[in-house]
């Protein structure tokens, strides 16, 4: 390894269940909503049955971790209680936990309890929007329960982000906001984090393009980078078609962030993002 190369050696392992899970080659995490008015509607899943299919489905395609959300984060999303929140997201880790115990479970929220919760039930990864801005406990209980946390930035509530996107400088000022939170999560003795710029969350569809474009700025906080484009607006408004037509536009934007450093994709599709890695990985053995 060259010193250039060992200057930004991003840490390569996390913790789940007591398992060491290496990075050094990417990993995907397969989306698994519940809830009725999450923006790719393909993606809802509300019923057992259903769930339970796609997740056999991101599984048997090479998934490492399911991401289980009980509250819709597209913009202007309706706004839901907590009690409703821990039902979802608690009955479908549950049926999911009863079905493939091995699996890898994420919970995203922005709420501690929820989160607290879902750790209870099997979950073991937490991943935050908000970045703890929007329940101040939340840094506290990922310390307490020793699990994994994925810090977004956004700026805002799910409700008003979309009106939430001026920055001084917006590379700058997002690896300012890392750098703040990591260092109180460490502080409270968080080991595992992993850094996710927040694409289309509090930013404009040319923001978005300018984060994925410089996303190897971030990598000399030598934290793994995750990637969360699956068929976002900057993908569908950029070609002019819909949510549901931007498979391919998403594999071409996965390459780019794997090119630029990227350790975890996030994705609806999880067969077209393994195949992206790999032919990523023989590009760049």
């Amino acid at each position: 390894m060259s010193r250039k190369d060992s200057l930004f050696q991003v840490k390569n392992t996390l913790n789940l269940r007591g398992n060491l899970v290496s990075l050094e080659s990417p990993r995907v995490m397969g989306i698994l909503n519940v809830t009725p008015d999450s923006f790719y509607a393909v993606s809802r899943h509300q019923q057992k049955t259903a769930l339970l299919r796609k997740a056999e489905e991101m599984l048997s395609h090479g998934a490492t971790i399911l991401d289980i959300g009980g509250y819709s984060s597209r913009p202007g999303a309706e706004h839901i209680s907590e009690e409703e929140e821990t039902k979802r997201v608690t009955e479908a880790i549950d049926a999911i936990t009863s079905s493939f115990p091995e699996a890898y479970i994420s919970i995203d929220t922005f709420r501690a309890g929820v989160a607290h919760k879902s750790v209870e039930s099997g979950a073991c990864i937490i991943n935050d929007i908000s970045g703890g801005n929007l329940d101040e406990r939340m840094f506290a209980i990922v310390a307490q329960l020793g699990v994994p946390y994925i810090l977004m930035h956004m700026q805002g509530t799910p409700q008003n982000m979309i009106r939430q996107t001026d920055y001084d400088d917006l590379i700058t000022d997002i690896y300012s906001y890392f750098s703040k939170k990591v260092g109180q999560l460490t502080g409270l003795g968080v080991s595992d984090i992993i850094l996710d710029p927040g694409f289309g969350f509090s930013k404009t569809r040319e923001q978005s393009y300018e984060v994925l474009r410089n996303l190897g700025y971030f990598k000399s906080m030598k934290l793994p980078l995750l990637a969360g484009i699956s068929r976002k607006s900057m993908i569908y408004k950029e070609l002019g078609i819909g949510a549901e037509s931007a498979l391919n536009g998403t594999t071409a934007l996965n390459i780019i962030a794997l090119t630029n450093g990227a350790s975890l994709l996030r994705v609806h599709d999880v067969q077209p993002a393994m195949e992206a890695i790999r032919l990523f990985k023989a590009t760049y053995p």
